[in-house]
């Protein structure tokens, strides 16, 4: 599979709010083994710079707004902007992303392996050679 957005549902109205439900192996395509969430991510700083071997996830933006630059192994690059709470990025495994936060942005990241070092590709060459 590739990097896509997933659009989720949302359920509810504006006078009373709304909730969106994500489950695995309906419309996130793994199974959950870890869920975490990153804030107060400075504007000016660019966060990713990495890729997986096995892991996949699915990422939101929950609030505020989160650009993802994406290259594949074959240098496929994309760009991806999670705005709105119902927008779902899934990245696939061998996926090199860099991240940029607005102010107050709060990402939320599923994913389908529990944290593990030897996973990460911190070096874009050793990514590009895998």
């Amino acid at each position: 599979m590739k990097p896509q957005i997933i659009t989720f549902d949302n359920i509810g109205s504006s006078a009373l709010g709304y909730i969106s439900v994500a489950e695995e192996q309906k419309n996130v395509p793994f199974d959950i083994k870890r869920v975490y969430w990153t804030y107060y991510t400075p504007q000016d700083v660019i966060r990713g710079g990495h890729a997986h071997k096995k892991l996949q996830q699915v990422i939101f933006a929950v609030s505020g707004t989160i650009t993802f630059n994406t290259e594949d192994k074959e240098g496929k690059k994309e760009t991806f902007i999670l705005d709105h709470p119902t927008k779902g990025l899934y990245l696939p495994k061998l996926i090199w992303r860099d991240i940029k936060f607005s102010h107050n942005a709060v990402l939320l990241c599923l994913a389908s392996e529990l944290y593990e070092e030897s996973d990460y590709f911190r070096d874009f060459a050793e990514f590009k050679n895998y």
